[in-house]
């Protein structure tokens, strides 16, 4: 099996290393992932500017390719020109942070598996739920799991798996869940500061909110110290107000509407 693997906190950070680590027994893995954080792009690329790359050794041997620009760039780049033959899987992370609840639509990590979906290759996206103290052993452990699952029953088309793992040992967390996207949203504040010049600038901070039921979400599997396997599209057509919104073909044309 020949693995791609990126992310969004950088080629030097450690949960890609752990995430190589955990990845090796399964395959072949090459690396390439941005030069420095990306952290909360989404699912941006670059296309008024060129993508410089760099060679990344670790150990005194070759780790993969360091590109100057956003995890979907990643992969794109890694799939149409530096790799000789596209990956049969891509694997994302493993984050610092979850990335669950609305928290995806920002999350680069979760976009640079969702690049690998749109170019028909199964994806993987993992995140440990931590900012501080994480346990790399756990995560790796998961990762493994998780892939021993996929040899057995591949992902179904059309889907990338979000993994959210819990910050404990191993052998603390409960079991895994198959859950959906927490409805949520974040609730930001903005401190502002002035500069020495006397400009007004401001930092983003702010918690994220849960919404409606919680039942069967990723947050909730987390809080209960499962890991959360959540099935992905990119498609956020919301496809239940198709019939809803059926009679706005059959309006006259509404700058009539005020005659």
């Amino acid at each position: 099996m020949n693995i791609l693997i990126c992310n969004d906190d950088g080629i030097h950070a450690p949960g890609i290393v752990a995430l190589h680590e955990a990845a090796s027994a399964f395959g072949a893995v090459n690396v390439v992932a941005p030069e420095a954080e990306r952290s909360a792009v989404g699912h941006a690329i670059t296309i008024y500017n060129p993508l410089k790359t760099k060679i990344v050794n670790r150990n005194a041997a070759f780790f993969g390719y360091a590109v100057d620009g956003t995890p979907a760039d990643c992969v794109k780049l890694a799939v149409r020109a530096l790799l000789p033959q596209p990956p049969d899987l891509v694997l994302s992370g493993i984050n610092l942070g979850p990335n669950a609840g609305v928290s995806i639509i920002y999350s680069g990590t979760v976009s640079a598996a969702t690049e690998g979906l749109i170019l028909g290759i199964p994806s993987v996206a993992f995140s440990l739920c931590t900012f501080k103290e994480p346990d790399w052993e756990c995560a790796k452990q998961v990762v493994r799991d998780v892939m021993e699952m996929i040899k057995r029953a591949p992902l179904p088309p059309g889907v990338l798996l979000n993994v959210n793992i819990p910050n404990m040992p191993y052998e603390s967390i409960k079991g895994r869940k198959i859950t959906r996207m927490a409805s949520s949203r974040y609730e930001e504040t903005f401190e502002q500061r002035v500069d020495p010049r006397g400009n007004h600038y401001y930092w983003m901070d702010g918690d994220l909110s849960a919404l409606g039921d919680p039942k069967d979400t990723d947050l909730q599997a987390l809080h209960d110290g499962y890991v959360s396997l959540s099935p992905l599209h990119f498609d956020l057509t919301r496809h239940e107000a198709l019939a809803a919104l059926e009679e706005w073909n059959h309006w006259s044309d509404v700058s009539d509407s005020g005659a």
